[in-house]
């Protein structure tokens, strides 16, 4: 009989294995299945944006462009020159070894920009990631401009239309460095748009220079702002239940990171005046941000346009340019993955943009030690199992210490069952009972809890570094599991985590509520759905820290039962 039952218990088994593996297959994530298959909507190529006109206190009346500020940062009004509006022009392409972007010559904005070396999927390596994009499924874009008394950008008519020598540029092997110049003149003033694009970076610096031939002194301030809507993340996923944050952030006044959510956005707008300092918009994985110049003095602010969109950027001081004179004034501007290191160099703070959440002082010296291990290895995967046993290793005696706990607690277990035989429903005698037991025998009955408590900050902490981390992004391990930050697609490390929970909770001792201990036995299948979805380095992780636990759990357990057993 037991034989049989045992028999369809495993049948069932497998006819639910099978099941969620086809459901997994039949339910894939749409924008995966879009880039196998060559259709990805970020993979499209941006549409010019267009400008809304939104008349408000702080913005001129072409809508997406601030008021230049005085050096005290009070708003100047801008004049409108008489000149009328020139025709939509074709975009102008850029491709280097890490950037594939696009400009829309109407305003010099970047109105698209994709990332080869991080592409959507695995499986279409061609299909690079679109971070910046404006089209039917978002509107992500980086704009810059010059606002003021004389700014071509403040215009009553238009933004200005740019002109360059080339539709296509792209960086020459060989070469460093790739300068697109963006030309545009009007009443005797001459202005170029430089863009300078960096082989190997992410970081593209946008200068103006300024050549005035007018008669009269230019005035005008350079600004620069992320404008994106309300559209979820593409670089996340929520089946963890934990998604990372999407939205704004700045380096405020008073030196410190912050973070502004879209509901903070939608209350109100932002203005702050900041020494140096940055603006960004944030994602999983990737940040684009604004970075002035580090000795001014720059009002950030953020807003909403007529179509819902959200602005964040700032604008420095506005400048004289005496007639004949010439000057420039730039700014740079960051698209790509959070990495840590090359953030630091950007600008301070730039790096908590890896956002590690409220435990962020205990995941970067992980992170900093699992790039250690990664540097010797060379291997995430490996490193996580690393890093794991060293964690393990560090809090060794005060999981000991809980251990000991639950074993003696094991051992005592017969004796407080009959305890209970003895007093029945007299919980005051039952509760006395067990407190002489407890001291007769020596036992903390939390000796196996605040051990477990003290270690989870560091658990959570290992968590977010995981979660966040770019470098976790399509990293391999070994044999089927060749993305660590996407579920394991066959589900074997969450089936292992569940075992592994069922072995510890044969170590551990029987809780004395019959409910209670029905509800410990369905623990492990509950969390092994629970993780079936959690990306594989996650999983990784519990399943190694668990075996190690049932390791240094039984040992100790075979020790204490060893000695009694003597006695």
């Amino acid at each position: 009989m037991n034989m049989q039952r045992n028999i369809l218990i495993a049948a069932l088994a497998v006819i639910t294995y099978l099941m969620i593996l086809q459901w997994n297959k039949d339910y894939v994530d749409p924008v995966a299945e879009a880039a196998v298959n060559g259709s990805s909507p970020q993979a499209q190529t941006a549409d010019v944006p267009a400008l809304p006109g939104t008349p408000a206190d702080a913005v001129t009346e072409n809508g997406d462009v601030p008021l230049a500020v005085e050096a005290d940062g009070s708003d100047i009004p801008a004049l409108q020159p008489t000149t009328t509006a020139s025709t939509a022009s074709g975009l102008i392409s850029i491709e280097t070894d890490t950037l594939r972007l696009t400009i829309d010559p109407r305003g010099g904005d970047i109105v698209s920009l994709a990332l080869p070396e991080y592409p959507v999927h695995q499986q279409r390596p061609d299909v690079p990631f679109q971070l910046l994009e404006n089209s039917a499924q978002r509107t992500y874009i980086a704009q810059s401009g010059l606002a003021g008394r004389n700014g071509p950008d403040a215009r009553a008519n238009g933004r200005p239309l740019y002109q360059a020598e080339q539709t296509s540029y792209q960086l020459a092997e060989g070469e460093d460095n790739l300068a697109v110049d963006l030309r545009f003149s009007e009443n005797g003033v001459n202005y170029t748009k430089r863009f300078t694009f960096t082989r190997g970076d992410y970081l593209i610096k946008v200068d103006y220079l300024i050549d005035n031939q007018s008669g009269e002194t230019w005035n005008g301030g350079l600004y620069g702002q992320i404008k994106r809507d309300g559209s979820g993340d593409p670089s996340s996923s929520t089946a963890t239940g934990m998604a990372t944050f999407l939205g704004a952030a700045y380096w405020s006044a008073d030196g410190s990171y912050e973070k502004l959510k879209l509901k903070d956005m939608d209350k109100g707008n932002l203005r702050e005046t900041v020494t140096g300092g940055w603006a960004a918009w944030l994602q999983h994985y990737f940040v684009s941000a604004w970075v002035p110049a580090a000795d001014g003095q720059h009002v950030y602010q953020t807003r909403k346009d007529s179509q819902g969109n959200y602005l964040v950027g700032f604008v420095s001081p506005s400048v004289n340019v005496s007639a004949g004179e010439q000057a420039e004034i730039g700014a740079q501007f960051y698209a790509g993955p959070k990495i840590q290191d090359r953030l630091k160099e950007i600008s301070p703070g730039l790096h908590l943009t890896v956002d590690y959440g409220f435990l962020w002082f205990i995941a970067q010296p992980l992170f900093w030690i699992l790039s250690l291990i990664h540097g010797l290895v060379g291997n995430w995967g490996w490193s996580i199992i690393l890093l794991t046993i060293l964690i393990k290793l560090a809090f060794f005696p005060l999981s000991a210490t809980s251990y000991r706990s639950m074993a003696n607690m094991r051992r005592v277990a017969p004796k407080m069952q009959a305890l209970r035989e003895q007093y029945g429903d007299d919980r005051q005698k039952l509760s006395q009972g067990m407190m002489e037991l407890y001291k007769k025998e020596k036992i903390n009955p939390l000796g196996g809890c605040l051990p477990i408590l003290v270690q989870m900050p560091v658990f959570i902490a290992l968590y977010w570094t995981l979660m966040e981390s770019v470098e976790m992004r399509q990293a391999p391990w070994i044999g089927w599991i060749t993305d660590l930050s996407l579920k394991d697609p066959l589900f074997i490390l969450p089936i292992l985590m569940g075992i592994s929970m069922y072995i510890q909770q044969l170590l551990n001792p029987t809780p004395p509520d019959p409910m209670q201990a029905k509800v410990m036995k369905m623990l492990p299948v509950i969390f092994t759905f629970f993780f079936l979805w959690f990306p594989a380095g996650l999983v990784l992780y519990w399943v190694v820290n668990n075996i190690l636990s049932i390791a240094q759990q039984w040992y100790i357990t075979r020790q204490i039962e060893g000695a009694a057993a003597k006695d």
